[in-house]
């Protein structure tokens, strides 16, 4: 159990380090709305993080 908890977060900050480098702070920005939408069944959060990483795909 311990194992996959350790499994888990390194992939998480290993993606989390992908987005902030492949799209700066406004990456972080788009994860962060998006963990707090999805946690807290808020869709006004998950609906901004989404158009937010959604503008940066385009521009990319």
């Amino acid at each position: 159990m311990v194992l996959f908890q350790l499994l888990s977060t390194v992939l998480v900050l290993g993606f989390e380090q992908l987005v902030q480098w492949e799209y700066g702070p406004m990456g972080m920005v788009c994860l962060c709305l998006l963990a707090v939408g999805m946690r807290m069944r808020n869709t006004t959060c998950v609906s901004l993080g989404a158009v937010v990483f959604v503008l940066l795909m385009v521009q990319a």
